[in-house]
C-alpha cells in the first residue's frame, strides 16, 4: 500500500504543471501551517477560548439531538394525522362510490362514462366527498385485469402494481396505504375495494403531501436559526461566565508576576466573601508574610556584610601586631626549645591562613555590598591561565601531581586578569587537592562568542548533589580530608561571584572515583552575551546526558542564580536551629574548599 501511494506520488509530480502547482500551493501550506501554530498557542495559553470552546462542542452535539428528536417527532405526528383524514375520507367516499356504483356491471358497454362520471362528482368541491379533514386529492377506479379486460377510470397510472395486487387479493373490508411519488410530490394513497354488480372496483384515493412537506421544512428551517441562536446565545453565556473566574485568576497572575519582579508592595483587590475573595485574600497573607521575611532576610544580610566587614577591617590591627611577634619568635626559633620551635613554626603557618582568611572575608564583604570593580583590559587568556598555574606547580610538586596543560595562544578577551588568575589558581589547587596524585588536566577553547577554561581532576569525585553544593561557603565534601593548599573554604565561593561579575558560568561535575570538572565560560566581550560553551564538561558519556555540557546551554548552569545560601534559609526559619553554646563557638576549619 505505501509503496502505491509513493507510485503515485511520483506520477502525480510528473503531471504536467504539477511544480507549478506545488510552488502556488508552497504559500498557502506556509500560511496554515503558521495559523495553526496561531490557534494552538490560543488554545494552550487562554482558559477562556477552551471552556468556551467545550460549552460549544457540547451544547452542538446536544442541540443536534434534541432537534433530531423533535424533527422526527413532529413529521411523524404530521403522517400520522395526515392518515387519520385520509382513511377516514376514503372510508366516506368509498360509501358514497357504493350507491352510486352498485347496479353497475363493469363488464358492460358503456360502463367508461358511468365511472368518469362517477369520480367527476366525487371530486367536485361542492360533492358529498369533499366533507372530508384530509385536504386536496385525487381519484382512480380500476377493475385490474385479472378476471378480464381490465376497465379503469382516473389516475391509474400513479398506483404502482404492488399496490394493485395487495388491493386485489384484499377483502371488502381490508383497506392498505402506500407513500409514492407523483412528479416530484410524495403521495400518501390509500386502496380499497367496492362490490359492484359485476365485478369488484379496486377505488384508490391520491393525497398529495406538499402541504405537509412545507410544514416540515418551516419546523427544520425553525430547528436549526433556533438551534443557531441557541449556540451564540450559549456563547455568550458561556464566555461571559468563564470571564467572571478567568478575569480573577489573570489578575492573580499579574499580581504575582510583577511581586516576583520585586514589586513587594503589590496585592490583590479583596470583593465580597465567595472563592475568589478568600483566594484573594490568602494571596495578600502570604504575600505580606513573604515580603516580611525578604525585608529580614535583606536586613539581617545587610547587618551580615557589615559585620563581616567591620570585624576583618577590626582585626588588621591585633593580626598586624601577633604576626610581628610571631616574627619575632620565627626569627629566633634556632634558640628556643624543641617543643616551643614546633609552636613558633605552626603559629606562623596558621597565621598565614588566618591572613588569606581574612582577605577572602574582605573580597566577599566587597562582593556582597556590590562595590567590587572589574577592572577590564585586553589579555590572552591561555597567558593568564599559565601565570595561575606556575602559581600553584610548588603544590603539584609535593603532591606529585603532573599538570596537563592544553593553551592555545590567541584567545584574547576582556577581563579583569587578576580576579580571573585567582579563578584558575583556586580551580587547580582544589583539583590538586583531590586528585589523588593523578594529573590534573587545563584546558583552554573558545568560540566566536565565549572563550571556556575547564580543570578536570581524576581523583575522588563528587557525590550526586554535591555539584551545587560546591560553591557554598565553608562546605566541604570530606571533613577529615587533609588539604595540602590551605584553603579558606572561600575560594569557589569568591570564584564564583568573580565570574558573575564578568558575566561569565562556572559549573561543576563529578562522579565518585570517576573524577571531577571544573568550568569557566566568560564572554568575549565585557557585557556579552553566551548561549553555550566551547568545551564540554565531564566525560563525553556525561555530556551527552546534560544538556548545559555540551555546546547548546539552553539554561543558567550549576552555581548561577543561588540567592538563598543556607546561611540565608537559617535566618528564615531561626526556630529549627538551637542555638550555638560558647564551647561550641570554635574556629571553622578553613582548611579546602569541599
Amino acid at each position: 500500500m505505501v509503496t502505491r501511494r509513493r507510485g503515485l506520488r511520483t506520477r502525480l509530480a510528473r503531471l504536467p504543471g504539477a511544480r507549478r502547482i506545488a510552488r502556488a500551493l508552497g504559500p498557502l501550506r506556509a500560511q496554515a501551517h503558521e495559523l495553526g501554530v496561531l490557534i494552538a498557542a490560543a488554545w494552550r495559553r487562554s482558559l477562556q477560548l477552551r471552556v468556551v470552546t467545550s460549552t460549544l462542542a457540547l451544547s452542538s452535539a446536544v442541540v443536534l439531538v434534541l432537534g433530531l428528536v423533535l424533527q422526527s417527532e413532529i413529521a411523524e405526528r404530521l403522517l400520522q394525522s395526515k392518515l387519520d383524514a385520509a382513511i377516514s375520507q376514503s372510508d366516506a367516499n368509498r360509501q358514497v362510490l357504493e350507491g352510486q356504483l352498485a347496479s353497475v356491471d363493469p363488464d358492460r358497454e358503456g360502463v367508461q362514462e358511468t365511472l368518469d362520471t362517477a369520480l367527476e362528482r366525487l371530486t367536485d368541491t361542492t360533492g358529498p366527498g369533499r366533507a372530508g379533514t384530509a385536504g386536496e386529492f385525487s381519484a382512480a377506479l380500476t377493475t385490474g385485469s385479472a378476471n378480464g379486460p381490465e376497465v379503469s377510470a382516473g389516475d391509474v397510472g400513479q398506483i404502482t402494481a404492488r399496490q394493485q395486487d395487495i388491493t386485489a387479493r384484499g377483502s371488502l373490508d381490508s383497506l392498505n396505504r402506500q407513500y409514492t411519488t407523483v412528479d416530484g410530490v410524495p403521495n400518501l394513497v390509500i386502496g380499497q375495494k367496492i362490490a359492484t354488480a359485476g365485478r369488484e372496483l379496486q377505488f384508490y384515493l391520491l393525497f398529495p403531501l406538499n402541504g405537509e412537506q412545507l410544514t416540515l421544512g418551516l419546523v427544520q428551517s425553525t430547528l436549526i436559526v433556533g438551534g443557531l441562536v441557541l449556540l451564540v446565545l450559549l456563547a455568550a453565556i458561556a464566555s461571559l461566565v468563564t470571564r467572571q473566574v478567568v478575569r480573577p485568576i489573570r489578575h492573580a497572575a499579574d499580581v504575582a508576576e510583577r511581586f516576583a519582579g520585586g514589586h513587594l508592595d503589590e496585592r490583590m483587590a479583596v470583593r465580597g466573601e465567595d472563592e475568589v475573595a478568600r483566594l484573594a485574600e490568602s494571596y495578600n497573607e502570604m504575600a505580606g508574610s513573604l515580603a516580611a521575611q525578604i525585608a529580614q532576610l535583606e536586613e539581617f544580610g545587610a547587618l551580615q556584610r557589615r559585620f563581616t566587614s567591620d570585624v576583618s577591617h577590626e582585626l588588621r590591627t591585633p593580626l598586624t601586631t601577633v604576626r610581628m611577634a610571631a616574627d619575632v619568635l620565627y626569627a629566633s626559633r634556632d634558640e628556643l626549645l624543641p617543643a616551643l620551635r614546633r609552636s613558633s613554626e605552626l603559629l606562623v603557618t596558621e597565621l598565614d591562613r588566618f591572613e588569606e582568611l581574612l582577605a577572602d572575608l574582605l573580597e566577599i564583604s566587597r562582593l556582597d555590598a556590590g562595590v567590587a570593580e572589574l577592572g577590564a583590559e585586553r589579555v590572552d587568556l591561555s597567558a593568564v591561565v599559565r601565570r595561575a598555574t606556575d602559581a600553584v606547580r610548588g603544590i603539584a610538586a609535593d603532591a606529585g601531581t603532573d599538570l596537563v596543560l592544553d593553551l592555545p595562544a590567541g584567545e584574547l578577551i576582556e577581563a579583569d586578569p587578576r580576579r580571573v588568575e585567582r579563578i584558575v589558581r583556586n580551580l587547580v589547587a582544589n583539583a590538586i587537592d583531590h586528585g589523588e596524585g593523578r594529573p590534573v588536566e587545563v584546558t583552554v577553547a573558545g568560540d566566536d562568542a565565549a572563550v571556556a577554561v575547564v580543570v578536570r581532576d581524576h581523583g575522588v569525585g563528587l557525590r550526586p548533589g554535591e555539584a551545587d553544593l560546591v560553591f557554598n561557603r565553608f562546605w566541604r565534601a570530606e571533613e577529615s580530608r587533609a588539604r595540602r593548599s590551605g584553603g579558606t573554604g572561600l575560594g569557589l565561593s569568591i570564584s564564583i561571584e568573580d565570574a558573575r561579575l564578568h558575566g561569565g558560568w562556572l559549573q561543576a561535575w563529578g562522579e565518585p572515583g570517576n573524577g571531577s570538572a571544573f568550568r569557566l565560560t566568560l564572554p568575549r566581550e565585557v557585557g556579552g552575551h553566551i548561549s553555550a560553551s566551547p568545551l564540554p564538561l565531564g566525560p563525553p558519556a556525561a555530556a551527552a546526558g546534560d544538556r548545559r555540557n555540551g555546546s547548546s546551554v539552553p539554561t543558567p548552569p550549576q552555581g548561577i542564580g543561588r540567592d538563598l545560601r543556607e546561611e540565608d534559609l537559617w535566618r528564615l526559619r531561626p526556630e529549627e536551629h538551637a542555638p550555638m553554646q560558647p564551647a561550641e563557638r570554635a574556629i571553622i576549619d578553613p582548611g579546602g574548599d569541599r
